[in-house]
């Protein structure tokens, strides 16, 4: 019985690792969390915004403050452009409004100033969203 209660509590206890992936700094600490739905948590899961299915980006209050556009425009809450994505499934190239690489977001997670430094690690988490976390709409 023991045995059986201590595997039940090790299942729930990794249930918030089944729904979400981790974000984190440069040096591998734990920033926040990404769910499925496009939660984005803090790293004490307290919910800091929503990126939708369809583009838009809500703080926690869902009020709308941006959206990422299908061909990777991202643009404020305005709709004034305040950057792009561009890229493959390899690598995606994050840009400022006037086109200057301001990163990188590789297909492994790793997250790259312009200078090709890592500045933090998003494994699993979608690279458009990535790029929205990092360098556009920080929680």
């Amino acid at each position: 019985m023991k045995i059986f209660l201590f595997f039940l509590l090790l299942a729930v206890a990794a249930l918030p690792a089944a729904h979400a992936q981790t974000t984190q700094d440069g040096n591998r600490r734990t920033t926040g969390y990404v769910n499925k739905d496009g939660t984005v948590e803090n790293s004490n899961h307290r919910t800091v915004s929503y990126i939708k299915s369809n583009g838009t980006v809500e703080n926690d209050n869902h009020r709308t403050i941006g959206y990422i556009k299908s061909d990777g425009t991202v643009e404020n809450d305005n709709h004034s452009t305040i950057g792009y994505t561009r890229g493959n499934s390899d690598r995606l190239t994050v840009e400022n409004d006037n086109h200057r690489t301001i990163g990188y977001v590789k297909s492994d997670g790793t997250v790259e100033d312009d200078n090709h430094r890592t500045i933090g690690h998003a494994s699993g988490v979608d690279m458009r969203q990535a790029a929205l976390l990092y360098f556009f709409f920080k929680p």
